[in-house]
């Protein structure tokens, strides 16, 4: 259970580290230019196609070995938050268009600052109905972090081999292990399940 923090660090950074990032890629990826939007589409397209631990490899044994000295934290947290900006991009992209077009020309027709547009108007809308997707992305996100095992970080995937070679009880260490995994993504889904709630409620009134 000492692996736990890691586990959870790893999939908190990676998560915020791409929610960020997707929000200019995103705007590449709706923009007007065509060049700029098949860039951006490449882009995305190139980090969902590749599986996540050949990325991790191509950054901790390639950049990180002869460019840079990167930790296998590090190195997965990158590997992993770009994997996310691509997703999380698409996520919000979808989030954008399913926004009545006719909200856009309204504000725009009301001469509304461009701050209180998306801050008042637009980016409540699209964090409801990014909500859900996210979390389930972010549970996804948890059970992808086991492959940062493969490149060294002590998360619950190393913990768990590690504890298995040592006690020859597999298959009682890797059972504790997928309960761990399952209880952390029943809270997230739960605590999604109760935000989504209230924003509703909110929303309604």
């Amino acid at each position: 259970m000492a692996a736990l923090p890691w586990t959870i660090a790893l999939t908190v950074t990676s998560f915020v580290i791409g929610a960020l990032l997707a929000i200019p890629l995103c705007r590449l990826r709706i923009a007007r230019n065509p060049l700029v939007r098949h860039g951006a589409v490449a882009l995305i397209l190139t980090f969902r196609s590749i599986p996540p631990i050949v990325w991790l490899f191509i950054i901790f044994f390639g950049l990180g070995s002869d460019l840079v000295s990167l930790s296998p934290f590090a190195s997965a947290v990158i590997g992993l938050g770009l994997i996310t900006a691509a997703n999380v991009a698409e996520i919000y992209r979808g989030a954008i268009k399913a926004v009545p077009i006719g909200q856009f020309e309204a504000v725009r027709a009301l001469g509304l600052p461009a701050h209180w547009q998306y801050s008042d108007v637009f980016i409540p809308q699209i964090f409801r109905l990014v909500l859900p997707t996210l979390a389930s992305y972010v549970i996804g996100l948890l059970k992808d972090t086991a492959v940062a095992s493969t490149i060294g970080v002590h998360d619950l995937a190393f913990s768990a081999y590690r504890v298995s070679q040592e006690t020859f009880r597999g298959i009682e260490i890797y059972v504790i292990y997928g309960l761990v995994y399952f209880l952390i993504s029943v809270v997230i889904a739960y605590l999604t399940r109760r935000l989504d709630r209230r924003l509703r409620e909110r929303i309604s009134r």
